[in-house]
């Protein structure tokens, strides 16, 4: 028996490992919740992964759709829908993000930003005169490196 906090656990591989208990599920996201399951059934043996809440609400349809699900992507949306994505930049993990017109879980809209992001960035010299782009930019060295 191997008893350790979810830290620990990510240089963890034991391939006999056949069940994981995991307490206080309600309080991780799916993501680690599903990196934390992937920890059993890596040999031949069934294996089981037990989730435990310690409050009978909280979570709750989270936890529902580590059961119904083993898709990663499919639970990362599920998440971001429930829970929402929390501060891009910030320390919030968790909660509505405060984009006013963007879904994080549409993936083709996500694509398509990230594509104007970059051949924005690509270009210093249109970056530069946006003078709303240098503001912002400014604003966020307080929590983050852009440089």
């Amino acid at each position: 028996i191997l008893v350790a906090t979810s830290l620990i656990e990510v240089g963890l591989d034991v391939p006999n490992a056949s069940v994981i208990i995991i307490e206080a599920a309600e309080r991780y996201g799916l993501a680690t919740l599903h990196q934390l399951r992937g920890r059993v059934g890596r040999s031949d043996q069934q294996s089981y992964c037990y989730l435990f809440s310690s409050d009978d609400s909280a979570g709750s349809a989270r936890l529902a759709a580590m059961e119904r699900t083993n898709d990663g992507f499919r639970l990362a949306q599920i998440d971001i829908e429930l829970r929402g994505a929390g501060q891009i930049y910030g320390l919030k993990q968790h909660g509505r993000i405060d984009l006013r017109f963007a879904d994080l879980g549409d993936a083709k809209l996500v694509a398509l930003v990230r594509q104007a992001a970059e051949a924005f960035a690509a270009d210093p010299v249109k970056m530069v005169e946006s003078k709303r782009a240098v503001a912002r930019i400014n604003q966020l060295k307080e929590v983050t490196s852009l440089d």
